[in-house]
């Protein structure tokens, strides 16, 4: 598993697809009524190359688990040109018990961002969600990236991404409070980023 995927998947095949996180907001957001009604529904696109079974199917689950169904428009797999036997009839197989989940696969290697372009041709929702094929959403992941959009058709967004240890797949949380921002260094290498305390003080919530 270490080879292929680089993490351990001998370890994740043994945890749950359904397998219960931590609820880390704060006590801000879990305010009944904090959002609207009236939010706009969603394609949720996932990317995928090759990806192991257990990790693909514990993604697509937390989606469809923890989304408010209205909110759930659809979930499209791209297959990026996987070669492994479980993502060709063993996925389709799978996934024919969810009416919500479409695969589409590509004809030859895209890569991510054109296999992303696939996803959104596909896509009959208003709002894209680009989602790894190696994560898990949180309960109430979905709810306030979708307000921001409804206020701002124009907003791109992106949460607060938490970390899954690649050993143990233990999932870690960060405080909200300790939020970072994604960089880049003069050497192209992605980083994360203290705010700084004037943006954090423009922030009320």
């Amino acid at each position: 598993g270490w080879q292929k995927n680089a993490f351990n998947q001998y370890v994740s095949d043994l945890i749950s697809l359904h397998r219960k996180l931590p609820d880390p907001r704060d006590e801000w957001c879990k305010k009944p009524g904090r959002y609207p009604d009236n939010l706009p529904a969603t394609s949720v696109i996932i990317c995928f190359h090759n990806e192991a079974w257990s990790v693909l199917l514990r993604t697509v689950h937390s989606v469809i688990d923890r989304s408010p169904p209205r909110l759930l428009h659809e979930v499209i797999l791209v297959d990026d040109y996987s070669d492994m036997p479980h993502l060709k009839r063993q996925l389709e197989e799978y996934m024919a018990m969810y009416p919500k989940v479409k695969i589409v696969r590509a004809a030859k290697r895209e890569g991510l961002i054109r296999a992303r372009l696939i996803g959104a041709k596909h896509a009959t929702a208003p709002v894209l969600t680009y989602l790894d094929s190696h994560c898990e959403c949180a309960e109430g992941w979905l709810e306030p990236l979708l307000d921001r959009i409804a206020q701002d058709s124009t907003t791109v967004v992106c949460p607060v991404i938490d970390v899954i240890d690649d050993t143990t797949l233990e999932y870690h949380w960060r405080d909200s409070g300790g939020v970072n921002v994604g960089g880049f260094d003069w050497n192209l290498q992605f980083n994360w980023h203290a705010v700084p305390e004037r943006e954090r003080k423009r922030h009320k919530d």
